[in-house]
């Protein structure tokens, strides 16, 4: 099974790179982030045409998340637990071939100091308490989105260009590798330890043709996932073409046999 996570900044403007991209990887499961489009307007039967079910949170012009799949799956959840009051479209839960699927746009939490760091804070502490008590299943479960982390130093071409950015915080890693003490993998680390593994270029500064990039897109398996592990990579072809989102996609493989 392929599974593949991409933050797509906007899934109008990446429609015609985005259907020809997955034309050509047909992955079986899709994560998309930063839809930025409201369920009624996505465009649900053009992804049909390509044999996608799709499930969605949908925010008008922000936020949002998605989750493709070949053929059915069954929708389990929009909202992580927690806040009541929260409304941003940041969570989607699907089961897919017996397997649980949770996709997530993780808060930014920039500028620190503010309220939107106290809500990433807090949005990170209720998908932990989430994420822990799934473990008690004996699912084979799939955490994976843009989790506006960057979990160590080698997953940034220059870690002092960070220190005071939400992305690197001490306390934001510190929940961060809290999922992965509760058993959770991180499917790219297992296989790859090596430096300049990206997944995020900013637009400015020539981040892109200087390779100044960020690793903050995660795909995270739960152990009964990760006995099925078979590969897992960063394809970083569209972030070079024309009109690319600032994201590129993440992949696994794992082995159903």
């Amino acid at each position: 099974m392929k599974i593949v996570t991409f933050n797509v900044n906007g899934v109008r403007a990446r429609m015609d790179t985005l259907l020809e991209w997955l034309k050509s990887t047909c992955p079986n499961v899709v994560a998309l982030q930063e839809i930025k489009i409201q369920d009624a307007d996505f465009p649900r039967s053009t992804f049909e045409t390509l044999g996608y079910n799709c499930y969605l949170n949908g925010q008008k012009s922000f936020n949002g998340v998605a989750i493709l799949t070949k053929g059915e799956a069954t929708l389990s959840s929009k909202i992580l637990p927690g806040n009541c009051d929260d409304q941003q479209a940041r969570f989607i839960e699907v089961y897919y071939r017996k397997k649980r699927f949770i996709c997530i746009y993780l808060p930014n939490g920039n500028p620190k100091g503010t309220e939107k760091f106290l809500y990433k804070l807090e949005w990170m502490d209720r998908l932990n308490d989430y994420c822990h008590k799934a473990l008690a299943s004996e699912e084979e479960i799939i955490i994976l989105g843009d989790f506006n982390v960057i979990p160590q130093y080698n997953d940034c071409k220059n870690p002092t260009q960070w220190m005071q950015d939400a992305l690197f915080d001490s306390q934001v890693r510190a929940k961060f590798h809290c999922l992965l003490h509760l058993g959770y993998l991180d499917a790219i680390r297992i296989l790859d330890g090596s430096n300049s593994i990206f997944t995020q270029w900013d637009y400015r500064d020539r981040a892109w043709e200087e390779n100044n990039g960020v690793r903050i897109d995660h795909i995270l398996l739960n152990p009964n996932a990760a006995d099925r592990l078979e590969d897992s990579w960063i394809d970083s072809t569209l972030r070079g073409q024309a009109n690319p989102s600032d994201h590129v996609p993440v992949w696994v493989s794992l082995n159903e046999k």
